[in-house]
C-alpha cells in the first residue's frame, strides 16, 4: 500500500453507503456493503452464486465482517477474489466526485498492475450487475495454499448464457495469472454455440490454459498456473453442466454477526474518544494515534492479544457492535459510540460463559495466547446459531490460529457448550 499521512473514514456514510439492493434484475452494491452483507442476502446467494462463493472465501470471518467489495476492487490486486466473479458478471462502477458521477465498466478500470481507472478526488460509490437467471448461469473456484485465510494462488470465475442445450455466450475470467485479472478470449469462442459437454469443455479448458502467460512467484511457478487453469476451467465447466454449480453456497453462512440497532454518529468532542467497553463507558485516550487493539490494551483490557497485527491469527478477536473483528485492523477511532465487548466482558456476575467452562472441562488451553481471540470467536458463533455443527465450528474459528494445542479439544470444547444451550450475550447495562 501506498504511505499516507492523511485517512478519509467513510464509516459515518454508513446509512447511504451501506447496502445490497434489488432493482429489476439488477444488483447494486453501495461503496460501504462488506462481503458478509452479500453472503447475508438470499436473493445474491441464488442469483449472483460467483461473487457469493468469491465472499465466502476472502480472509476469514472477522474479516468479511468488516471488509468492502468496493475497497476489494480499489486496491487492484488480480488475487483480489471478488474481481474475477464481478468481470464475469459483466459489472459497472458508479462512481462519485463532487461536480457529479460517470459510469465505468469494470472491464476497463484496471489499466495495469495496482493501477485504476479513478481520477483525483473520486470514490466508487457503487457497483451494479445484472443477476443471474434461468439462462445465465455461473460459478467461481479458488486455489489456495490454505483452506482459510489464504491469498489466491489462482481463481476462476465463469458465467454462461444459455440458448436451450448450447451456449449462447461465455465469460471465463482468471485472477492471479496475469499482472491484471484477464478473460480468454479463445477459450470463450470455443464453448458459444456449443454444446457444454465433455469434449467442449476439454477443448477450452486446454484452450484457456495455452493462451494464458502465467507470472511466476513465490505461491506458484508459472507452469503450476498454467496445469491449474486447465484444471480448474474444467471443473468449473463440469459444474455448470452438471448444475452443480451452486453447491458450495451455504444456505445459512457463518457470519460471527448478530445485527444490532444502528449506533448514534454523533461527532467527536475534539480528540475524545468514548465508546461503550464491556458495559461501561470509557474513554480511549490512545485512540486517535492507534488501534483498537492498542487503544484496549492502554486502558487495561489487556486479554486481547497482539499476535501478527496484520489479521492473521485472529488473537485480537472483539465483538465492536455485535460483529467479531481483527482489533488490531480497527483505527480506535472508528469505535467512538460503539459498543465494545472484550474477553474480560465475556463473563458476566462472575458466572464463566458456557464456552469458558466447556474450555476447562475439555483442557483446550494450553499457553493461552491465542485462547481470549478464540473465545470470542466461538461465543459469537454461539449467540449466532444454536447447535452448530462441528464444521460451522470450524468456519468460525478458520481465522484464529492456535501454535500449541491444535483445533481439536477447542472444537471438542464449541460442541460441548453448543449441546448445553447458551443464551444470547446481552451486553451489561
Amino acid at each position: 500500500m501506498h504511505p499516507a499521512r492523511q485517512l478519509i473514514d467513510l464509516t459515518a456514510l454508513e446509512p447511504e453507503l451501506k447496502y445490497v439492493r434489488r432493482e429489476g434484475d439488477t444488483f447494486a452494491l453501495g461503496a460501504l456493503a462488506t462481503h458478509n452483507d452479500v453472503l447475508a442476502s438470499a436473493d445474491l446467494r441464488r442469483h449472483a452464486v460467483p461473487l457469493a462463493q468469491a465472499c465466502a472465501e476472502v480472509g476469514a470471518p472477522q474479516i468479511r465482517t468488516r471488509a468492502t467489495i468496493v475497497g476489494n476492487l480499489v486496491t487492484a490486486s488480480p488475487a483480489n477474489d471478488t474481481i474475477v466473479p464481478l468481470l464475469a458478471l459483466d459489472a459497472q462502477l458508479v462512481v462519485a466526485r463532487l461536480d457529479g458521477e460517470r459510469t465505468i465498466a469494470l472491464a476497463e478500470f484496471y489499466p495495469g498492475f495496482r493501477q485504476t481507472a479513478l481520477r483525483p478526488g473520486e470514490i466508487v460509490r457503487e457497483i451494479r450487475f445484472r443477476a443471474l437467471d434461468a439462462t445465465r448461469r455461473g460459478t467461481f473456484l479458488k486455489l489456495g495454499l490454505r483452506r482459510a485465510q489464504a491469498i489466491s494462488v489462482i481463481d476462476v470465475a465463469v458465467v454462461l448464457r444459455f440458448d436451450g442445450p448450447r451456449v449462447a455466450d461465455a465469460r471465463i475470467v482468471l485472477g492471479c495469472v496475469a499482472p491484471t485479472v484477464v478473460r480468454v478470449p479463445g477459450a470463450e469462442s470455443i464453448l458459444v454455440g456449443a454444446a457444454l459437454d465433455s469434449e467442449s469443455i476439454l477443448r477450452a479448458s486446454e484452450r484457456a490454459a495455452r493462451d494464458v502467460a502465467p507470472i511466476d512467484d513465490v505461491r506458484s511457478s508459472a507452469a503450476y498456473r498454467r496445469d491449474a487453469v486447465a484444471e480448474l476451467v474444467a471443473q468449473a465447466l463440469e459444474s455448470l453442466a452438471a448444475g452443480r454449480e451452486a453447491e458450495s453456497v451455504a444456505e445459512a453462512p457463518i457470519l460471527l454477526e448478530t445485527r444490532v440497532a444502528a449506533r448514534s454518529r454523533s461527532g467527536m468532542d475534539g480528540d475524545r474518544v468514548v465508546a461503550s467497553v464491556n458495559g461501561e463507558r470509557r474513554e480511549l485516550p490512545t485512540a486517535m494515534r492507534s488501534t483498537l487493539l492498542d487503544a484496549l490494551r492502554d486502558i487495561g483490557c489487556t486479554g486481547v492479544k497482539e499476535g501478527c497485527a496484520e489479521g492473521e491469527c485472529g488473537a485480537c478477536t472483539v465483538w465492536l457492535d455485535g460483529r467479531a473483528v481483527m482489533a488490531c485492523l480497527v483505527p480506535a477511532a472508528q469505535a467512538h459510540g460503539a459498543e465494545i465487548v472484550t474477553i474480560e466482558g465475556l463473563a458476566r456476575g462472575g458466572e464463566l460463559h458456557a464456552l469458558q467452562e466447556a474450555y476447562i472441562a475439555r483442557g483446550a488451553v494450553q499457553c493461552g495466547f491465542c485462547i481470549p481471540g478464540m473465545l470470542m470467536a466461538g461465543a459469537k458463533l454461539l449467540d449466532e446459531r444454536q447447535g452448530p455443527t462441528r464444521d460451522e465450528c470450524r468456519v468460525a474459528i478458520s481465522g484464529n490460529l492456535c501454535r500449541c494445542t491444535g483445533s481439536r479439544k477447542i472444537l471438542d470444547a464449541m460442541e460441548q457448550a453448543a449441546h448445553a444451550g447458551t443464551r444470547p450475550y446481552e451486553v451489561p447495562a
